[in-house]
């Protein structure tokens, strides 16, 4: 165990001192306890240390603004402990923070495993939009769903107790930090980096997995030049809790396999037993995992319209991190040659310069901009606003506070309707899903 200041995470480790240190990530709302199941079999071999992300597990809630900043502080966490190279295996979240240390430090890893991962999270408006149910419901929402995402149907009904764990698990994840995990993962797209990934990775994914399944998977394993393939059956999301001996199996081949060297330029640092050669009881045989599939590309980012690339890449950038991909794609597929010029005047001025400047959150101007629509009229714009003012960080009630100032100023009619259009898109962004 730890204490753990804010730039880094709290830990644990497990197996002998002087055994190649493997680290083992966790998914968004776990704990290190998802990896219980694989621990005695991994330390015979390996030094297993595993982390909590911010507010998960009763670790501090300092909550990290993107994987980048997870990835930081575990190396901050493992510089504080003299481990300088390390295998490293994650699942889902701590999968992306695995792909961020193989882009911006493959010197420090010997071997890589993803399991549930993927290059890009869905969308970034569904996971804005769990910010939002989980800033005005608090996470049990989230929790009493948490089953049908990381579990088959299967499972969950054989195994209640670990069922009732998951849920519990969690239930007590700190808000503001998992609502922060989500901003982190709305904001993860490497894509277009998985050719630089230089080290030796097992891409590992449930068959049954509706999250980040096998059409992922396999996205990861075409852009990766040294990757490999293991799909389990019968599997959903949390596979190394549903599968656990098939999991622990897979990884023990591939780290035993696929330890790569230390190179010679790292000469000089001190160095754990992460760096020696592979351990003696690695199996000669090769894992039975299907080839890379080379023919499925990354997918490709979709062209945006052209402009002006001062203001109008920070505008559009911003433009769908208020308003939502989704939106702002809507409104790019209506646009043509009559309405192109004023779709880049907004995008320049509006977002990449007004909504841009340093001199008031973003909070503040969905206030301003609520009012304003209200003073205007513009209705159909203020339910866009609303939308947006609940992915700033406002609350429904901030909202109504707002609303009600404006009826003071811009008279009862005005908001009246305000509010009618403002109590239906707070209804349908805040409802959980079923």
């Amino acid at each position: 165990m730890s204490e753990t200041p804010p730039n880094t995470l709290q830990y644990r480790f497990d197996g002998p001192e002087d055994a190649p240190v493997l680290i083992l990530g966790p998914s968004l709302g776990t704990t290190w306890h998802m990896w219980d199941r694989q621990v005695p079999e991994l330390t015979k071999q390996w030094r297993v240390f595993r982390f909590d992300l911010p507010g998960h597990g009763g670790a501090p809630a300092h909550p990290a603004a993107s994987v980048g900043d997870l990835a930081t502080r575990l190396l901050a966490t493992l510089e504080g402990l003299g481990v300088h190279r390390f295998g490293y295996a994650g699942c889902a979240l701590g999968g992306a923070v695995g792909i961020e240390l193989a882009l911006r430090h493959p010197e420090r890893l010997a071997s890589l495993a993803l399991i549930a991962a993927s290059p890009r999270f869905g969308t970034a408006d569904e996971f804005r939009q769990r910010g939002v149910i989980v800033r005005t419901n608090g996470l049990d929402p989230i929790a009493r769903s948490a089953p049908d995402r990381w579990f088959t149907g299967g499972f969950a009904a054989a195994q209640p107790a670990i069922t009732e764990w998951a849920v519990q698990m969690v239930r007590t994840t700190d808000p503001g930090c998992y609502i922060a995990a989500c901003e982190a993962l709305a904001s993860f797209d490497v894509r277009a980096g998985l050719g630089s990934v230089g080290v030796p990775t097992l891409v590992l994914v449930g068959s049954e997995d509706q999250v980040t399944g096998p059409a992922e998977a396999r996205t990861l394993v075409a852009g990766i030049p040294d990757a490999r393939l293991a799909v389990v059956p019968g599997a959903s999301h949390l596979v190394p809790v549903e599968q656990p001996a098939a999991v622990t199996d897979l990884l023990v081949r591939h780290f035993s396999t696929a330890w790569q060297p230390l190179p010679e330029t790292t000469t000089g640092h001190v160095v754990l037993p992460a760096a020696a050669p592979r351990p003696p009881q690695a199996p000669a045989v090769a894992p039975p995992q299907p080839a890379p599939v080379a023919e499925i590309a990354p997918a490709p980012v979709p062209a945006q319209v052209q402009g002006p690339p001062d203001t109008y890449d920070t505008g559009i950038k911003v433009r769908r991190e208020v308003l939502g991909d989704a939106h702002v794609d809507r409104i790019l597929e209506r646009t043509d040659a009559f309405s192109k010029d004023f779709q880049q005047l907004v995008t320049r001025y509006a977002w990449g310069e007004v909504w841009d400047r340093p001199g008031l959150d973003r909070r503040t101007r969905s206030c301003v901009t609520l009012t304003a629509l209200v003073a205007g009229g513009h209705l159909d714009e203020l339910a866009v606003h609303t939308r947006a003012a609940l992915r700033n960080g406002l609350t429904p009630d901030e909202i109504k506070e707002v609303l009600l100032q404006a009826a003071v100023y811009c008279g009862v009619p005005a908001a009246s309707g305000a509010f009618r259009v403002a109590q239906q898109v707070i209804r349908e962004e805040t409802t959980p899903p079923e």
